[in-house]
């Protein structure tokens, strides 16, 4: 996909996540993130989007932990919420194709690691907050949504934080029915899981669906859909897969 799109589902996400917050209200649980209430996602996704966009508009080439968020709540916090989400979209945008900083999963450049990352982060997190509203989220596209299970099974699931672990090797199918090649093959081990685009190989259990439902799914957003073979290995992704 290209940075421009990426930028430009960002933009939508992060309009959709404040509105919904607001239409849920203070009170309202968040129902995929325990002991989370709105303004504790409001505050969280709005800490990362300044975050993000600190790396690209100051060019810091180490880590730096993610800022506190200010003590507000009602609209006050959701105007905090778009003025960073803004701030984020307008600096992606007007960045330099060759912008050097620090990202942290592979990409062709930093810019593309945080368009993608953060178009990702804010749909999960609109969902949230949809979901706390009592509306049913919508999906998004299913070439966006297979781009986002690529980056969660190729790139997050990578990093030795990973809790996705075997204790012997097993092997499992993850297919998008709705993209055409949109299939990724995940080997289990003690290690970090490593995943193949692609059938490669038999594997003990495939989780299947189209693609919007199956990438909230494997964040653990929704229930998995169509699941055969060994379904104790689907059931160890649920229980482990939690970023």
């Amino acid at each position: 996909m290209e940075t421009a799109t990426y930028i430009e589902t960002l933009d939508r996400e992060g309009r959709l996540l404040a509105a919904a917050a607001e239409a849920a209200g203070s009170a309202a649980e968040v129902p995929h993130c325990p002991g989370w209430r709105v303004p504790d996602l409001v505050k969280h996704t709005g800490a990362v989007h300044r975050w993000a966009a600190s790396f690209v508009a100051e060019g810091h080439t180490a880590p730096r932990p993610i800022g506190e968020a200010p003590d507000l709540d009602g609209t006050a916090l959701t105007d905090w919420f778009r003025e960073g989400h803004g701030r984020l979209v307008d600096t992606l945008t007007a960045a330099a194709p060759d912008t050097d900083c620090w990202h942290f999963l592979p990409a062709p450049t930093p810019l593309a690691f945080w368009a993608r990352r953060q178009a990702h982060e804010t749909t999960v997190h609109r969902f949230d907050a949809e979901s706390a509203a009592g509306a049913t989220p919508s999906v998004p596209d299913p070439e966006f949504a297979a781009d986002g299970i690529d980056e969660l099974l190729c790139g997050m699931h990578a990093r030795p934080k990973s809790r996705v672990r075997a204790e012997k090797p097993r092997v499992l199918r993850v297919r998008a029915t709705d993209v055409a090649g949109a299939v990724w093959t995940v080997r289990l081990s003690p290690e970090p899981p490593v995943t193949a685009r692609g059938d490669t190989g038999d594997a003990e259990c495939e989780i299947a669906g189209p693609a919007g439902p199956l990438y909230f799914a494997l964040w653990n957003r929704q229930p998995l859909p169509e699941v055969t073979g060994d379904a104790s290995l689907a059931e160890l992704w649920r229980e482990t897969s939690g970023v």
